[in-house]
């Protein structure tokens, strides 16, 4: 885009010029409670007064990696309540397959078509898009890549697999989003076989799709959940969460068997602890699950005066616009951008246009994005 930002506050980025945009797209699914939120800053401030990074992390107590890793095992479901906070979203499903690897004591894994998990070798490996993997290869040995969201092919998981990974909704891949019973589907079959479940929920995690975490509708609980993005409030943090049971397969044989320097930094729990309180205090999940409706229901309604929109779908605010031709998405994006609107949008996903706007959008806010939307698509 080239924008040179100046600051940035809730939902606007100012440019070095003076010009302003809407972010509707969030960083990339990381702010989700806004710019530089006043209790996030706060936080950060505290903290940095405090201390930094003193240790690697897990050889000292640091409150601020204790407080978040306690608020986390709090929100999400039972037996999810061992943390391991690392720098980043791929890191995180490193951590989280070489977890697999340890506990199962097998070598393969199952990934799905059009995922994506990160860009590292080990997160590249499972992604199921050949853009990201061919320039690389090889890459990990024993992957097998199943269609996305059909239960029938679910039988080839068996015995020698280590782990499934999936997105519950699949991000890159143009929010995709699977029927009612695949995801638990899944997970009865990952039991069968004793295959652990990973749900890969860096960015559908803290309430973007109007729950706090999106198997909550599906009522499905991984083996392994992996967080990252919004889980920071815009600092860097990545985390993956197990049980206890599973977890402790790390401290032997050998000892430490994952380490990292920086991740759990200090400075990016507390600011996570924020996020995660202002996003419950607030109810954002809630909200984003308003807003979501009234912006697939507008979106809707500009599908049946335009040809092109070919499909809105998706939940809470993680919504895909789908329209028809490559041209004509990367002609609406710019045009949305000229007029001060910024949406998601990339060569790999070509006719797919990505809107994931902070939960904290104001009704005010909304109706400008939405007004920009509708004069770039004519």
């Amino acid at each position: 885009m080239g924008l040179e930002i100046d600051h940035a506050e809730g939902v606007t980025l100012t440019t070095k010029d003076g010009k302003t945009y809407f972010d509707f797209i969030s960083g990339i699914g990381v702010a989700n409670i806004g710019h530089t939120h006043p209790d996030v800053v706060n936080a950060i401030k505290e903290q940095a007064e405090k201390y930094l990074h003193v240790m690697v992390y897990g050889e000292t107590i640091q409150a601020a990696q204790v407080d978040l890793a306690e608020k986390l095992a709090m929100v999400l479901p039972n037996p999810l309540s061992q943390v391991y906070f690392t720098n980043s979203g791929t890191e995180a499903n490193e951590g989280a397959l070489k977890l697999a690897k340890k506990w199962t004591g097998r070598k393969r894994f199952i990934s799905f078509e059009q995922s994506y998990h990160g860009d590292t070798q080990g997160a590249c490996s499972v992604t199921g898009r050949d853009i990201y993997r061919k320039p690389f290869e090889p890459l990990l040995p024993g992957i097998t890549f199943l269609p996305f969201n059909e239960t029938k092919r679910l039988s080839e998981i068996d015995q020698s697999v280590a782990a499934v990974i999936t997105e519950p909704i699949q991000g890159e891949g143009g929010i995709r989003i699977p029927d009612q019973d695949f995801l638990p589907a899944l997970r009865a079959r990952c039991s069968e076989v004793g295959a652990l479940l990973i749900f890969d929920e860096v960015q559908t995690g803290f309430g973007r799709t109007g729950k706090l975490f999106a198997l909550e509708h599906w009522n499905t609980v991984p083996d392994i959940i992996t967080l990252a993005k919004a889980l920071g409030g815009g600092m860097p943090l990545g985390a993956f969460v197990s049980s206890p049971e599973i977890m402790t397969t790390f401290s032997t044989d050998p000892p430490l068997s994952h380490v990292t320097t920086f991740g759990g930094h200090p400075v990016s729990c507390a600011a996570g602890l924020a996020s995660l309180n202002i996003i419950l205090k607030n109810d954002l999940t809630q909200r984003a699950d308003q807003l979501g409706k009234k912006i697939k229901t507008a979106l809707q309604g500009l599908a049946q005066r335009s040809s092109c929109i070919r499909a809105v779908r998706g939940k809470g605010l993680m919504i895909g616009l789908e329209l028809c031709d490559a041209d004509t998405t990367a002609a609406f994006v710019r045009k949305a951008l000229n007029a001060g609107l910024i949406l998601g949008w990339t060569l790999h996903t070509n006719t797919v246009v990505r809107i994931a706007p902070p939960l904290t959008l104001t009704e005010e806010e909304l109706g400008k994005g939405l007004d920009i939307m509708d004069r770039a698509l004519a």
